[in-house]
Order: structure tokens, then sequence, then C-alpha cells
């Protein structure tokens, strides 16, 4: 099936559209952060350099080609392109790449804390689990590296000590994890303040991968979760334990 791209046009808005939102979110601040989509299988329009998320005009973004290759005149692409270029040339379906600042999950990527507490229903069916990359140093070649083994079995990354990337199908979709991680991530701290959350079980969890799956979202992975609130207690887990360790043994006299 022949995929079907937005108009250079139409892109071009919604970036600009979408920098405002991050902007005015508090998710970047001064010149953070960068933007891109693509417009055919191997060009994408992204945010230049030096340039704030808020206030942009469809005329200031930059246009080239996966290879690098720059197709319009004047400003130059932001220096973390490089990381959108990985995801785009990792997964040839994904269209739109989301770099930002959000505070909450900006701190949880300092931390290097993954996001990955079974709590939300709707974090495990919209995002997932969101880990955290190795630290690399910006605009250079360790960021995409750094990133490259999470973008076919993730929605999100945490880049560690510096912030978060998103990426989607389209631009809506990857900007709305953005939002959702940072969700995430202030549950998540408030919850420590109040002591602590009771999590979903693995039963639970899996009922909403489930969910996710049947609307065509295979990424995301599960988050780690408690078989004993599963129906499995101690005392079955002790046993099955048990009983492997005395057939082993058997098996072992028996070869002796």
């Amino acid at each position: 099936m022949k995929k079907t791209f937005v108009s250079e046009i139409q892109v071009r808005k919604e970036i600009c559209e979408y920098g405002q939102k991050l902007y005015d979110k508090g998710f970047v601040a001064a010149n953070d952060g960068n933007i891109s989509a693509k417009i055919s299988e191997d060009i994408i329009i992204v945010t230049p350099t030096g340039v704030s998320k808020g206030g942009m005009k469809p005329d200031d973004l930059v246009k080239m080609r996966l290879s690098g290759e720059i197709l319009s005149h004047g400003a130059k692409p932001s220096s973390e392109v490089k990381m959108h270029i990985e995801v785009y040339n990792k997964c040839h379906k994904l269209k739109a790449v989301v770099h930002a600042h959000p505070p909450m999950s900006t701190a949880f990527a300092v931390a290097r804390k993954p996001l990955d507490r079974p709590i939300l229903s709707e974090a495990i069916m919209t995002l997932g689990v969101v880990p955290v990359a190795e630290y690399a140093k910006p605009g250079t070649d360790e960021v995409p590296q750094s990133i490259s083994g999470y973008v076919l079995d993730y929605n999100a990354v945490l880049l560690a000590n510096h912030g978060l990337l998103t990426w989607g199908e389209d631009l809506q979709q990857a900007f709305f994890r953005m939002e959702s991680a940072e969700h995430y991530s202030k549950i998540l701290h408030n919850l420590e303040l109040i002591g602590g959350a009771k999590e979903l079980d693995c039963s639970e969890v899996n009922e909403l991968v489930n969910i996710r799956e049947s609307w065509g979202v295979t990424t995301g992975g599960a988050p780690p979760c408690d078989v004993n609130r599963s129906g499995i207690t101690k005392s079955d887990e002790q046993t099955l334990v048990e009983e492997i360790t005395k057939r082993v043994m058997q098996h072992l006299e028996k070869r002796w």
C-alpha cells in the first residue's frame, strides 16, 4: 500500500502550531527543543537551529533529505536533527519526531529513572514504558546511537541529563506522547509525596496491553508488575520452586 504524506504547506503550519504548544506549556525555554515531520519517504521539514519554538513562521523551517542534504535556503536545521533522522531510518512508518525538555520528565531523565511503573491505564495504553537512553553529548553522533535501540519497541525515550524524545505516525501522535509522558511524570512525583501507589497487577497490565494491540499499536512495552497480586500466592511460588528443584535433583541422581 502506498504511503500518504501531508502536504509540505500543511506540515510547515502544523510544526509551527505544535512548537507554540510546546512553548506555551513550558515544555521548552528560550531556543530549546526541535520538531520534524516527513513530507515524503526521504524528505523532512525540521525546525531551525537557534530559534524559539514559540512564534515560528512556516518559512522559518528547513527542508532537507534524510541523507543530510539541505533543500531550502537560509536557516540551518537543528543541531539535533541527527536523532530525528535516526528515528526515521529505524522505522519507516514513523512520520514525526518531537524533542523537548518538559520539566518533570527531564527531572526523571536527569535522575536516570525510567517511566515504567504500572499506575495508569491510560499511560500503558497510549504511551507505554519510557526507558532512559545512555548519556550522549548533544549535537553529536552519540545521540542517534544512544536512542537507536529503542525506536522499534517504544514510543518515547528519556535522554539522560537532557530531555525527552517522542515519535509517531503524525505530529499529533508525537506531541500527545510528549504530553502524556509529562503528565505521567507529574503523577509519579506526586505519588512519592503522598506515600506511594497501589500498582496494577500483571493480569491488569496484560489486559491493557491487549487493548493497545487491538488498536494496532505494538510498541510501548509493558511495565514490570507484581504476579503475586494476580492470583499467585507466595506459597504457590515456593511450592513450584520446591517441585522443580526436586525433579532436577532426581534427574541428576539418575545420571550419577
